[in-house]
C-alpha cells in the first residue's frame, strides 16, 4: 500500500510568535487521518507562561487572558505533544507537517526549555515526516505566488474553513500531502525512506537558493538554516 493510502497524522501548532527558537505553544493538534477523513483527533490549550502578542492572537484568536485561564501548564502540554509523535513515528506512521522545520523545532526547544527529553535522541532524526510544503516546493518548483498553506489548498483542491486552527491546519496539511501523491506518482511510488531523504536535499537546495537570493537582492542576513525537519539545538536567548 503506498503512503498516502495508509494512515497519516496531522501536526500543527499555534504558538506565541514565529521564531521557533523563542516562540511558544499555545495550541496543538495531532490528528489520524486515513483515507483523507479524520478518524482520531488530539487538541491541546497550553498557558505558555508569557503574553501572547495582540497581533498573534488575531491570527489564531487565543489571547493571553483565555491561555491562562483556560490553558493547561505548559511542560505537561509540551510533553504530550512529544510523546503522541514519538509513538507514532515508532509505529512507522508518517507524520505530516507543513513547514516541518519550524513546527518540530519549536516543540523541540519546547521540551529543553522545561527540562524534559528532546524529540529525538542527540544525533537522530525525527521520522517519517512529510512536509507538503517542501514538496509543493520541489514538484511545482517555477508556480508563482505563495507557499502557504492556504494558498496550497488552493492549488489542490483541498477546503480549508478556519485556517490557523490548529486542527484544521493539521488535518488540512494531511490532505494537502495526499493531493500532492496522486498529482506526482514519483511521490506517491517512493517509500517512505526514499522520501525522507528526498525532502532532506529538497530543502537544502531550496534553502541554498533562498540565501543566493537574499545575498543579490544586498540583504545583510543571508543565513538559512538547511536542516529539515529539524533544526539543531542552540542554546535557548533568554
Amino acid at each position: 500500500m503506498a503512503w498516502h493510502e495508509d494512515l497519516l497524522v496531522g501536526f500543527d501548532l499555534e504558538t506565541t510568535g514565529t521564531d521557533p527558537r523563542q516562540a511558544r505553544i499555545v495550541t496543538a493538534a495531532v490528528t489520524e487521518v486515513k483515507s483523507g477523513e479524520p478518524v482520531r483527533h488530539r487538541a491541546w490549550l497550553a498557558n505558555p507562561g508569557v503574553p501572547i502578542p495582540a497581533e498573534t492572537t488575531a491570527i489564531h484568536g487565543v489571547s493571553t487572558q483565555r491561555a491562562a485561564a483556560e490553558g493547561r501548564p505548559a511542560p505537561e502540554v509540551v510533553a504530550e505533544v512529544a510523546d503522541a509523535l514519538r509513538r507514532h513515528w515508532a509505529a512507522g506512521v508518517p507524520v505530516v507537517v507543513y513547514n516541518a522545520p519550524f513546527d518540530l523545532t519549536l516543540l523541540d526547544e519546547e521540551l529543553r526549555r522545561y527540562a524534559l527529553p528532546p524529540l529525538v535522541a542527540e544525533g537522530g532524526t525525527p521520522g517519517p515526516v512529510i512536509d507538503p510544503l517542501v514538496l509543493d516546493r520541489a514538484l511545482d518548483r517555477y508556480r508563482r505566488g505563495k507557499r502557504t498553506l492556504e494558498a496550497a489548498c488552493q492549488v489542490y483542491g483541498v477546503a480549508l474553513d478556519g485556517a490557523h486552527d490548529a486542527g484544521v491546519d493539521a488535518l488540512a496539511a494531511v490532505r494537502v500531502a495526499r493531493a500532492l501523491a496522486l498529482r506526482f506518482p514519483e511521490v506517491a511510488e517512493a517509500d517512505l525512506a526514499d522520501l525522507q531523504t528526498r525532502q532532506t536535499a529538497w530543502y537544502a537546495s531550496w534553502a541554498e537558493d533562498f540565501a543566493a537570493w537574499l545575498a543579490r537582492k544586498g540583504s545583510q542576513d543571508t543565513q538559512v538554516d538547511t536542516a529539515w525537519p529539524l533544526r539543531t539545538s542552540v542554546p535557548l536567548r533568554g
